[in-house]
C-alpha cells in the first residue's frame, strides 16, 4: 500500500508528533510504501507570521499545492493526517478528494469542537463550544493561548469548515483514541456521521517488563503544568510522608522547585532522557497521572502497563478507560488530593504482584504494535471502500 502522512508540528514536541513518526515507521517495517509532508511551527515567529498563519488556517492554497503535487507524483492509496492547524489547513482535504484519495484524520485533540483544542480553561474542565454554532464564549475568553485573536482564527476556520461540510464530506473516516473522545465527538456540533469515527489508541514499542521487586516511591511524569494536576499531586504528598519522584519540566517548575525545598519526600529530578525515565518506570511501585483535563492517550500510561507498573490515575475521561480500577491501577477523583492519598494508601494495601501482572496483561493484549498494525489497515481498508 502506498501511504502519504501528513503533520503540522508543534513549536514544542509532544505526544503527537511521536506518534506519527512511530506510526510512520510501523508502516514500514510493513513493507508499506511511506512518504510524508511535514509542516513546522517553529516558522512563525512574528506577529506578522501569526497573523498570516491565523488568516491561511482557513483555506491556504500552497499547502493544497504541495499536497496535490505529492499525490501526483507519490499516486497514495491512503492520505492519512495526524495535525493540520494552522499552517497545512482544511484546504489539504480539498487537494485530497481533487485528487480521489481517501482521507484518515486523527483526532488527537478536541480542536474540532472548542478552540482550546483540550476543553479546559480557566482552572477547570471548559464544554461551552461543544455544540455552540459558533463558539462566541471562547472567542471572548481567548480559550486559545489566552488571545481573542487567536481563538477567533481557529474558531472561524472550524466554524466555517463545518458549516460547508468540510469534516462530512472531505474525511472519510476519524481516528479517535478511546470511546470517550468519539461520544464528545458525536455529541457536538460537528457534521460528520457515526460511522466516520473509528477506534484506534496510541500503542508503544514494548520495553520489557520492570523488576519484580519494586523500591518504595511514587513516580511522575510529564509537562508540569496546571492541568496535569500538578498542583494536586504537589499537595497530597505534602500531607504524607511517601516517596514521590518528579520528572519534567513546564510552567510550573518553580512552584515544583519550592515545594521540593520544603519536603524531604519530594524529589524533582527535572527533564530526563527517555532512557531515564524507562529506568524509573521499570522500578518504581506506581506512576501517578493526576490530570484534571481530559486527556487524549498519554503515552506515559501506556509505559507504565507496558512495564508491569500499575496506575494512579484520575477518574476523568480517556484515562478512566486505559485504567481500570483496582486491576491494572487506582482511580481517583479528578483534583482531590484527599481521594488521591486515599488511592495511594489503597496501592499500597494491595497485592502489588497482582496490579503489576494486570498491567503488563493490558498491554500485551491492546497497546502492542502488532495489534495497532492490525487496527490501522482496518481503518484504511474502510476508508478506501467508503465503508
Amino acid at each position: 500500500m502506498r501511504i502519504l502522512l501528513l503533520h503540522n508540528k508543534y513549536q514544542y514536541a509532544g505526544g503527537e508528533d511521536k506518534v506519527f513518526e512511530s506510526e510512520g515507521e510501523l508502516l514500514s517495517q510493513h513493507n508499506h510504501q511511506v512518504e510524508r509532508i511535514v509542516f513546522d511551527n517553529s516558522s512563525i515567529t512574528t506577529g506578522v507570521d501569526k497573523l498570516l498563519s491565523g488568516i491561511m488556517g482557513v483555506y491556504n492554497f500552497r499547502s493544497a499545492n504541495v499536497v496535490s503535487k505529492k499525490m501526483k507524483e507519490f499516486k497514495p492509496d491512503i492520505f492519512h493526517v495526524h495535525n493540520f492547524v494552522p499552517l497545512a489547513s482544511p484546504s489539504i482535504f480539498y487537494a485530497a478528494k481533487r485528487n480521489n484519495v481517501p482521507v484518515v484524520l486523527t483526532l488527537h485533540n478536541y480542536r474540532l469542537i472548542c478552540p482550546s483544542a483540550t476543553l479546559y480553561h480557566n482552572h477547570g474542565i471548559y464544554e461551552k463550544s461543544i455544540k455552540s454554532i459558533f463558539p462566541f464564549d471562547a472567542v471572548i475568553k481567548g480559550v486559545y493561548r489566552n488571545s481573542v485573536l487567536q481563538t477567533a482564527g481557529i474558531a472561524v476556520m472550524t466554524t466555517l469548515h463545518n458549516l460547508i461540510g468540510t469534516w462530512k464530506n472531505k474525511v472519510d473516516k476519524f481516528i479517535t483514541l478511546t470511546a470517550f473522545a468519539r461520544s464528545k465527538f458525536l455529541d457536538s456540533r460537528v457534521k460528520a456521521s457515526a460511522h466516520q469515527f473509528m477506534l484506534k489508541p496510541n500503542f508503544i514499542e514494548d520495553p520489557g517488563n520492570g523488576t519484580e521487586v519494586r523500591e518504595d516511591f511514587f513516580l511522575y511524569v510529564g509537562r508540569l503544568s496546571e492541568e496535569k494536576g500538578i498542583r494536586v499531586l504537589l499537595n497530597a504528598f505534602r500531607k504524607t510522608d511517601l516517596k514521590l519522584i518528579i520528572i519534567g519540566d513546564g510552567p510550573l517548575q518553580s512552584e515544583v522547585e519550592s515545594v521540593v525545598n520544603e519536603r524531604r519526600n519530594i524529589l524533582y529530578l527535572g527533564f530526563q532522557p527517555k532512557s531515564a525515565i524507562m529506568d524509573h518506570l521499570k522500578r518504581t511501585k506506581s506512576l501517578i497521572v493526576p490530570s484534571t483535563w481530559y486527556e487524549g492517550f498519554p503515552l506515559t500510561i501506556l509505559e507504565a502497563l507496558a512495564t508491569g507498573t500499575p496506575v494512579i490515575g484520575s477518574r476523568l475521561g480517556g484515562i478512566a478507560e486505559i485504567v481500570t480500577d483496582k486491576i491494572n491501577g487506582i482511580l481517583f477523583e479528578a483534583g482531590d488530593e484527599n481521594s488521591l492519598i486515599h488511592a495511594l494508601n489503597e496501592l499500597n494495601s494491595h497485592d502489588f504482584k497482582v496490579l503489576s501482572t494486570n498491567a503488563r496483561t493490558c498491554y500485551l493484549e491492546n497497546y502492542t504494535p502488532e495489534r495497532n498494525y492490525k487496527m490501522l489497515m482496518d481503518i484504511y481498508q474502510a476508508a478506501m471502500t467508503r465503508q
